[in-house]
């Protein structure tokens, strides 16, 4: 008997097939003492199976590319952390082993992350992973993860480790459920870099059965247990349609009455160009320039290292529009050169521009490298800074794009309620706004973005979030300048037409998502977006807003 199940629908898509569950976690090793002669050999050997599982990560990474390598080399870099190895070896020189004392190291600071609730919280799944590979190394155990099958399957894990997700065969993995996470999870994002249609944050996902049958909607989030014939036949359908729709639909973005909505790509860096050009994007509405720096947590990229990096994103979109964000470090992406070590709450502290102030010869390269990649190309580049607080991180981001002699827009992210708040404020300094939902969403429902029991608090069709999107946008009209969104409420395609009619002037995405959005965009007039967006913004919860628009559209 057919039975249905909501999560949230973070990639789009429908998937049939039956259930693989993931492998199960790495047995806990036995608490045994080991001689005190034995503790040096013991220490080595927990050394080498971090090496080799460091290095393990970074050529999944490798082959993985654009997106997934920078999130396995920083799981890479939390492998070899010299803290939690320097507790290794204190715990194995009081007699565990190997084995234990990594075990025991990674249970302590895993407690005190998801106890302490800092933004940190949202890597304990990647901690899980890294703790597990280098215990099942030790161990000589095979490591559990995605299953083997020869048949195509949908994948069910109470959460996706990163080295998981990012070598997924779509061949295989017709799409994939986990019982955590949230839109904006590394699953998440991995999963619509993957084109893979996904649902995370399903309570009892593990429960159902393995081989069982389900339907999975990635837009909806619904999952249908057991489908009957006639429901799989309206999916199916359905997907079909959507696929011939998204073929048909090729050139700029624009609504159906010819207002223009220029669709970029989100990319990590060159690795991900290649797709975004084949989504037919219209340029990079953000370019994350983390990857460079997370290569080395010791020290800066050099100039000519960063040089020849932006210029390759730069001549892939000639007459396009690049926007780059400077470096965001800070919180999850600590970098040892640049970011401290002791912050209470990373995610309230020194982040994103603010370590940058702090280290003013780093941003002065990166700005330097980047009019250098520039010159001589007919790219427009834009440029701008995370974690904008007020017009005074504003104007000294803009001073310093100034000094650095930099033929450029500068812009600010609104990712902190109060630049939205004040955008009229902030525009006086720079050129345009690019809201960044994913933070913007964390900060204004104080909803740590990796955890899946406050997904709700993360949906973007929350109103409160509405609001001030519309705010900034409103900001950005009256000053004549534009307001982007490059969160990853643009990959909605529904809600893309929600952010058109709020004033959004344009919408960055993962490549994959360009198509669904394009194509849904040209279905319907500025009008008819603009009156979807009153009814979200009416609404008094994420999913009413989503339903009003939906009536809106389809003329309910």
């Amino acid at each position: 008997m057919q039975t249905t199940l909501r999560g949230v629908g973070v990639s789009h898509g429908v998937a049939i097939g039956e259930v693989r569950h993931m492998g199960t976690a790495v047995l806990e090793p036995p608490a045994k003492q080991i001689p005190a002669e034995e503790a040096e050999r013991e220490q080595g050997r927990a050394r080498q199976a971090v090496e080799a599982v460091a290095a393990d990560l970074v050529a999944r990474g490798n082959l993985a590319g654009g997106e997934a390598q920078h999130v396995l080399e920083a799981q890479a870099m939390m492998a070899q952390d010299p803290e939690l190895m320097a507790d290794v070896d204190r715990r194995i020189a009081v007699g565990s082993t190997a084995e234990r004392g990594v075990y025991d190291a990674f249970a302590s600071y895993r407690a005190l992350l998801a106890g302490a609730g800092e933004y940190l919280a949202g890597r304990v799944a990647d901690l899980d992973d890294v703790r597990n590979r280098i215990v099942a190394r030790l161990l000589g155990v095979p490591m559990p993860g995605v299953p083997d099958s020869d048949e195509p399957y949908v994948l069910i894990a109470r959460d996706l480790a990163p080295a998981d997700t990012a070598l997924l065969d779509p061949t295989l993995v017709l799409g994939f459920v986990t019982e955590e996470g949230g839109p904006t999870s590394h699953s998440a994002i991995l999963a619509r870099a993957l084109g893979v249609p996904a649902v995370v944050a399903l309570p009892g996902a593990g429960e159902l059965a393995e081989g069982t049958v389900i339907a999975v909607d990635g837009s909806t989030g619904e999952i249908f247990v057991e489908p009957s014939a006639e429901k799989r036949a309206e999916m199916e359908s359905s997907a079909a349609a959507r696929k011939a729709a998204l073929s048909a639909s090729t050139g700029p973005g624009a609504t159906s009455d010819g207002h223009k909505v220029p669709l970029l790509a989100n990319i990590g860096g060159p690795a991900d160009v290649p797709a975004a050009v084949a989504a037919g994007a219209e340029g990079v509405g953000l370019f994350r320039t983390e990857f460079l720096f997370l290569d080395d947590s010791k020290q800066a990229p050099s100039e000519e290292k960063q040089i020849a990096a932006y210029r390759a994103v730069l001549e892939a979109f000639p007459e396009g529009r690049v926007v780059v964000r400077v470096l965001d470090a800070g919180a999850d992406k600590p970098l040892d050169f640049l970011t401290p070590a002791d912050e209470p709450n990373p995610a309230l502290g020194v982040r994103g521009l603010r370590s940058l102030l702090d280290h003013p010869d780093v941003l002065r390269t990166q700005l330097t490298a980047l009019a250098k990649a520039a010159e001589g190309l007919p790219v427009y580049l834009e440029v701008m800074a995370p974690m904008v607080a007020d017009r005074a991180d504003a104007k000294a981001f803009a001073d310093a794009c100034r000094a650095a002699g930099l033929q450029a827009k500068f812009g600010a992210m609104v990712e902190i309620p109060s630049a939205a708040l004040r955008a009229r404020s902030v525009l006086q300094e720079v050129e345009f706004l690019s809201l960044g939902t994913n933070d913007l969403a964390q900060y204004t429902f104080a909803a740590d973005r990796q955890v899946g029991a406050v997904s709700r608090l993360q949906d973007p069709w929350q109103p409160a979030l509405l609001d001030l999107v519309a705010m900034s946008a409103d900001a950005a009209k009256a000053e004549g300048k534009s307001c982007g969104v490059c969160g990853e409420a643009a990959s909605d395609p529904l809600l893309a037409c929600v952010l058109t009619g709020l004033g959004v002037t344009s919408l960055s995405m993962g490549a994959a998502s360009i198509p669904y959005v394009r194509s849904t965009l040209a279905k319907y007039t500025l009008a008819q977006c603009e009156r979807a967006a009153s009814a979200a913004r009416a609404a008094d919860s994420a999913e009413e807003a989503r339903v009003a628009a939906q009536a809106v559209l389809s003329g309910e």
